[in-house]
């Protein structure tokens, strides 16, 4: 892309808090971003070839929105975590395995979208995110969720397409967590906790595509004390 298409997208974002351009290729991090680093509350760079991000990131004080989504991001410079109004941040469709250890020092994140990476656990810095509404951590490798869940302050978790067996009891402590998905993962009926039925907050749990028949839920205790909360929330919505 040449020099004046970018500093016209330059002068837009500073007219406009928001830097947008997706689909033209880029291998970095544009430089000339470091000019904006008080006014940018946006930045879309999704659908580009971008393998590292620049430890200018910190600096970026007012951002609070940043989509990389479809990138070939490996990993999250430290510096990333200093960005203390980041709300949405989306990286789907990447290559990470692992997030900074002071991530949990987003303290205004709200919605992060981790689908389609290689993550083979659920990452422990999201148990110190306070504000988290939703997580989405879909199409990734984890086989299992421990019992640090308890922690998760979320209300939504995307857990879909994984190769998830095992859950922890603990995850039905969550004290937010309303929808639960676990479609598409390797689920034995047994091995999914009671507790999620009978003694939890979840009022949709999405476990289609398991190694059970979706009817055989009914057999487990607590079924209609979670079909109480299921129809009570449907009937918000209608």
């Amino acid at each position: 892309m040449g020099n004046s298409a970018l500093k016209a997208h330059l002068e837009t974002a500073q007219k406009t808090g928001v830097f947008q351009l997706t689909g033209k290729g880029l291998l970095e991090f544009p430089e000339d971003l470091q000019r904006l680093t008080s006014n940018l509350r946006t930045i879309d760079l999704s659908e580009n070839k971008i393998e590292t991000l620049p430890q200018l990131m910190g600096a970026f004080s007012a951002l609070k929105n940043l989509n990389l989504n479809h990138n070939k991001l490996s990993a999250l410079p430290m510096e990333l975590c200093k960005l203390k109004k980041l709300e949405t941040l989306h990286l789907n469709n990447n290559r990470l395995t692992r997030l900074p250890a002071d991530f949990g020092q987003l303290s205004a994140l709200k919605t992060l979208s981790l689908s389609g990476n290689q993550f083979r656990t659920v990452p422990v810095q999201l148990y110190s995110l306070r504000q988290l509404n939703v997580v989405d951590l879909s199409k990734n490798k984890i086989q299992s969720v421990p019992d640090e869940v308890a922690g998760l302050q979320a209300i939504e978790l995307n857990l879909n397409q994984n190769q998830i067996s095992q859950i922890s009891v603990q995850i039905s402590h969550c004290p937010r967590l309303k929808v639960l998905r676990l479609e598409e993962n390797c689920l034995e009926l047994s091995m999914l906790p009671a507790s999620i039925l009978s003694d939890s907050q979840i009022s949709l749990l999405a476990v289609e595509g398991n190694l059970f028949e979706i009817k055989n839920l009914r057999d487990l205790n607590g079924y209609d004390k979670y079909m109480e909360r299921f129809t009570a929330t449907r009937k918000k919505f209608v």
